[in-house]
């Protein structure tokens, strides 16, 4: 069955708000699907495993975040913590997927 999910402004019960959550949350799944791909493709191109953690691209990172979220009238210092927690749990699977791939 497809479910016709309502955009946030078209809701009126909770059962749409909810609806409208668990479609978001699954889409949120994919992308970050997507992201740790990303990963993957990081850990077989780079050929040295030192390089797997950059803390300079990481603070960049969760700054871009923190800065898009604000523009958006989000919370930016919670969705930062948010990204400083994506990026540790990418970094950890890089090094994971790094090993995987030299084994």
């Amino acid at each position: 069955m497809n479910e016709t999910i309502l955009l946030p402004e078209e809701c009126e019960t909770m059962v749409e708000v909810r609806a409208g959550v668990d479609a978001t949350d699954r889409e949120l799944m994919q992308l970050l699907d997507r992201r740790f791909g990303y990963m993957r493709a990081a850990a077989r191109i780079k050929t040295d495993r030192s390089v797997v953690r950059d803390e300079a691209r990481k603070a960049e990172v969760v700054d871009n975040a923190r800065a898009d979220a604000e523009t958006r009238g989000l919370p930016g210092p919670d969705l930062a913590k948010i990204w400083d927690l994506l990026v540790e749990s990418s970094i950890a699977y890089e090094l994971v997927e790094w090993d995987r791939i030299r084994a």
